[in-house]
């Protein structure tokens, strides 16, 4: 570094205006990966939560099922299935945490009526009617669950990337800038003591020569 280092009061501004803005950039640094790790638990929490949900509603959806199998047959459940006209959809959108873009998931025709569902009220019953709304239930968990799934993966992507550049600032470049500074300071020091004796000296032998 001593080779490297311009050892004047410039320099030494400058590099003290760069430690301040280092420190500025790794407090920021600091508050975005604590904002992004408190949405990491929250979204965590309400994950784990609708795991338990989405099991419990799985396990009434197949339920509902095998009543309508036993009341309607196999077969003609399978049949009443195929008769759906349209297919759930998604609509995928964004929100912006701290600059991580998290997915926002809705689904469309998840949650149908009757008429929507496709299959014939006369050729159905109740039972049917029963299973198909479970399962819409289920789906809607689904994609909801998909949606915090992806963000948790976003999220953590981009904690350990900003924790990467906190740990870059903290441990190389405001220490090296820091050390920097030590070392013009510590030189300016010994230039003006180097002057301070010179200028003594010079002092002393033209008072030596007058007299």
């Amino acid at each position: 570094m001593a080779e490297d280092v311009k050892t004047t009061r410039l320099e030494l501004i400058e590099t003290r205006n760069r430690i301040r803005l280092a420190q500025n950039g790794h407090n920021l640094l600091k508050q975005k990966r604590d904002v992004l790790v408190i949405e990491f638990f929250k979204i965590m929490k309400e994950a784990k939560d609708m795991r338990s949900e989405l099991n419990a509603k799985m396990k009434e959806s197949f339920e509902a099922l095998a009543v309508a199998q036993a009341y309607h047959g196999i077969i003609e459940v399978e049949n009443i299935s195929m008769a759906t006209k349209k297919a759930p959809d998604v609509e995928v959108q964004s929100k912006n945490v701290m600059g991580v873009h998290i997915p926002s998931i809705r689904g469309e025709y998840v949650s149908k009526t009757m008429s929507e569902r496709g299959y014939s009220i006369q050729g159905s019953s109740a039972k049917i009617d029963e299973t198909a709304i479970a399962f819409e239930k289920s789906l809607g968990i689904i994609i909801k669950l998909a949606e915090t799934e992806n963000a948790l993966k976003r999220l953590i992507k981009e904690i350990e990337k900003t924790k990467r550049r906190v740990n870059a600032l903290d441990y190389i470049m405001i220490p090296e800038l820091q050390g920097k500074a030590k070392y013009i300071i510590m030189r300016l020091e010994e230039m003006e003591r180097e002057q301070f004796i010179s200028l003594k000296t010079i002092k002393a032998k033209l008072e030596k020569e007058a007299a």
